[in-house]
């Protein structure tokens, strides 16, 4: 078993592979497990959040063993880069691989868990929320910060937003983190079509559009029809996976 530490942390090593040896009989489950599986363990008085990893195919282990940085590896990673950078994520604690003689095995993401927050999801679906468009313009000037950074948050959907209120105001954080692709310089249609996951309610879209026109400069009416465009054709691939999804099994029946 590889495990790499936070500088400030190590001192846990035996506390968190004491956990790793319960993890699928023990600590708090959160979603419905289907792909990874997150959950969180107290420990000494403060909460930590681990998640495991989808196993992957044989190719894959092999890929990630000798090729490939892990998803754990890179969510740690990351996290360091985003925090050093004055974005925020959960603290990163550690990450942890094992192998055989083919690849990965397993991996895990260790993190402090966030407590009192929540996700930008609840944010979008009630129209009523307190300091909605407040909350929404400050997740865009988010966003904008990282396309700046030439850094492109690919799962930009709204489970991967945690927002915290602190000192009178709001904090957002950034998780799901395996996922980024870095630039020099990112051009516009590129920064627009990273909207693409977000939602596709109207008024939420013309929000979205409008202050990221302000902060860039670039016309309103091009940052809402490059973003509808970029909504449209993430909705026509998705209706064709589950298609090509049904015919395989239609297949084999």
């Amino acid at each position: 078993m590889k495990v790499i530490f936070a500088e400030d942390v190590s001192q846990y090593r035996e506390d968190i592979t004491a956990i790793l040896n319960r993890f699928k009989s023990d600590g708090t489950l959160i979603g419905n497990g289907n792909r990874n599986v997150i959950k969180f363990f107290d420990l000494n008085g403060f909460t930590l959040n681990f998640k495991s990893f989808k196993q992957h195919n044989i190719i894959n282990r092999h890929v990630y063993k000798f090729y490939r940085k892990s998803k754990a590896r890179r969510s740690f990673e990351y996290a360091q880069m985003l925090i050093s950078k004055n974005f925020h994520t959960p603290k990163p604690v550690a990450y942890v691989e094992n192998h055989d003689f083919i690849g990965l095995t397993s991996s895990y993401y260790i993190s402090e868990q966030l407590k009192d927050s929540f996700p930008l999801s609840d944010v979008l679906g009630d129209h009523s929320f307190p300091d909605r468009e407040k909350i929404l313009k400050q997740y865009v000037a988010l966003i904008f910060s990282l396309h700046n950074e030439g850094i492109e948050f690919i799962d930009n959907s709204p489970g991967n937003f945690l927002i915290k209120k602190e000192n009178g105001g709001y904090e957002i954080y950034l998780v799901d983190l395996n996922r980024m692709n870095f630039y020099e310089h990112i051009e516009k249609d590129k920064r627009l079509k990273n909207f693409a996951r977000l939602t596709n309610d109207q008024e939420t879209i013309r929000i979205i559009a409008s202050e990221y026109a302000f902060l860039s400069g670039i016309s309103p009416e091009y940052c809402l029809n490059t973003i509808l465009q970029a909504i449209n054709r993430m909705i026509v691939k998705r209706k064709i996976k589950k298609v090509l999804k049904l015919y395989k099994r239609i297949i084999k029946i």
